[in-house]
């Protein structure tokens, strides 16, 4: 669900705003910048959703299997 806010900005920042991202882009924009900041992410979900990804744990298992022997020989 999506609400409408009406916020106040400089001038500067308004045209900025139309120039660079675009009119009908602002909103998407400013949630991108925000939502980071005020939404506490669920880490727990997107690890999950992480493994899940076949592909992806096979492309980081080759990967990190391949730089085993990038480390140095180290005695404890």
């Amino acid at each position: 669900m999506h609400r409408k806010l009406t916020i106040s900005v400089d001038d500067q920042v308004y045209r900025g705003l139309h120039e660079v991202v675009g009119r009908h882009h602002i909103s998407q924009f400013i949630e991108s910048l925000v939502r980071p900041h005020v939404v506490k992410a669920d880490l727990l979900a997107a690890y999950r959703d992480m493994a899940a990804d076949e592909q992806r744990e096979r492309e980081a298992l080759e990967w990190s299997e391949a730089t085993v022997g990038d480390l140095p020989h180290e005695t404890r």
